[in-house]
């Protein structure tokens, strides 16, 4: 009997995550008053798209990642401080909170036997971890590798911290109207600072988690003595494969 093939799982489509996440609900929180009179109506369409693409991508994928979950919280209560109408102050807290929540489990997560770093870049999603495991056991570096994703972990915690004080300011420049006062011009706000937090949070957030992840990699190499395309998952070698031919 042949060995079975690995099982290739089925991965995030990028543009549909930029389209219903930002693109949509921006343009309808910005121009959304053209159409629909009430601002109530036009923020509970804008947050329509962004849970319903979770809901639709956990449905396909039958595993919700990690930064699908907090996008849907941080939904949740977006939608919540605006149909509530809760002062200004409660929204730009809550931009504040969570990635600065956020940063404090990564922390917290390397005081437990599965620290963050191995769900988020670490993963078997993207490397071949059994594989991994076994070449640093044979290699005596288990304990260097251990420290490298101790670095890495403590490195991915201060991102998340930048992105809150980035989300302060942020949040401090774009919301300047309280919803009870007029709601249509606070969706429009909410909808630009969207739009601005992706240049100024998402791009320098993945540009350092891409840097983590090279970090991480080098290290695979360092100490388990793997290349690149031998550490990626076996799904992904799989895909590489396709491309190839």
């Amino acid at each position: 009997m042949g060995s079975e093939k690995p099982e290739i799982k089925k991965r995030e489509n990028s543009f549909h995550s930029l389209l219903f996440n930002i693109l949509i609900p921006v343009i309808l929180l910005t121009q959304g008053d053209r159409l629909i009179s009430s601002p109530a109506s036009v923020l509970v369409l804008a947050l329509a798209f962004p849970v319903s693409y979770f809901l639709w991508d956990f449905q396909r994928r039958k595993r919700p990642n990690f930064i699908s979950i907090l996008g849907f919280v941080s939904i949740l209560l977006t939608g919540g401080v605006g149909l509530m109408q809760l002062p200004r102050f409660w929204f730009i807290i809550k931009e504040t909170a969570i990635p600065a929540i956020i940063g404090l489990a990564v922390i917290g997560s390397l005081f437990t036997r599965y620290p963050l770093i191995r769900l988020l870049v670490f993963s078997k999603e993207l490397f071949d971890v059994d594989h991994i495991q076994t070449a640093l056991k044979e290699r005596g570096r288990e304990e260097a590798m251990e420290k490298l994703l101790s670095r890495a972990t403590l490195l991915l915690s201060i991102s998340f911290f930048i992105s809150a004080i980035l989300n302060f300011f942020l949040a401090s420049h774009f919301i300047q109207t309280e919803p009870t006062i007029d709601a249509a011009q606070f969706n429009a706000e909410v909808g630009a600072m969207t739009g601005w937090s992706f240049v100024v949070i998402a791009l320098p957030s993945t540009l350092f988690l891409f840097g983590i992840l090279y970090m991480v990699a080098h290290g695979i190499k360092k100490h388990a003595g793997l290349g690149f395309e031998e550490a990626l998952s076996p799904h992904l070698r799989e895909e590489e494969k396709k491309n190839e031919d």
